[in-house]
């Protein structure tokens, strides 16, 4: 994890009703939820086997360790899980390196909540190494804190990576507003006892109680978000 959270933006927080702002990364902030899936066919394809569209749905937003080691078993492909994250952590760092676009309405969320100092954190499964690519394009100013998926024990769908995030600022999880884009993501977040934004990427999310389901970060401002936990 790291952090920058400076006094001024942990006293803005006190008292108010919304505590703290975490967003998920692929897929919710920038479009590249559809770049680790080619990047997932393109190193099977060197290995020799084809990848089944219907499995996207069942890798898309899960940690890299349950994503690889789902593909290597349903296509027996001869590589270790350790040799695989290398693979794909070298092929999509050089896809990013080409260029990261933002998800619609995402610079100006951004944009507001620094102006208005509102404590937000990247949180993501993705590693330290890829985040940190992202951060270049996106604008590290943006978050004083992130959190990357080989910075905790248990990643999502588990809630620690919001958990840390949240203790981060020092917040309540239950005033934190959580963006998130597929299902494992939600069920981290909502297991921390967050309020959570649903923008379905790749698979349907069904609004629920503490959930909302929008089509875009278009749809979501800092008015909005503090709704969530008033």
């Amino acid at each position: 994890m790291t952090s920058t959270v400076p006094a001024s933006l942990t006293r803005t927080a006190e008292g108010a009703a919304l505590q703290a702002v975490l967003l998920d990364m692929d897929g919710t902030l920038v479009d590249t939820e559809g770049f680790w899936w080619d990047v997932e066919v393109e190193v099977f394809a060197d290995l020799g086997h084809r990848l089944d569209e219907a499995w996207r749905e069942v890798v898309v937003g899960g940690p890299m360790t349950r994503s690889a080691g789902y593909l290597v078993e349903v296509t027996g492909a001869d590589v270790t899980l350790d040799e695989l994250t290398v693979l794909l952590n070298d092929r999509f760092e050089k896809r990013i390196g080409r260029g990261v676009p933002l998800m619609p309405g995402a610079a100006r969320l951004l944009a507001e909540l620094h102006r208005h100092e509102i404590p937000t954190a990247l949180v993501s499964a993705s590693h330290r190494r890829i985040i940190d690519r992202v951060l270049d394009s996106v604008g590290r100013h943006h978050f004083a804190l992130t959190v990357a998926g080989d910075e905790v024990t248990r990643t999502k769908p588990h809630p620690e990576p919001y958990l840390t995030a949240a203790r981060g600022f020092g917040a309540d999880p239950r005033l934190c507003a959580v963006i998130e884009d597929t299902a494992t993501g939600v069920a981290a977040a909502e297991a921390a006892g967050c309020r959570v934004v649903a923008i379905p990427s790749v698979s349907p999310i069904a609004p629920a109680e503490g959930r909302v389901v929008v089509g875009s970060l278009e749809e979501v401002d800092l008015a909005f978000l503090r709704g969530l936990v008033t």
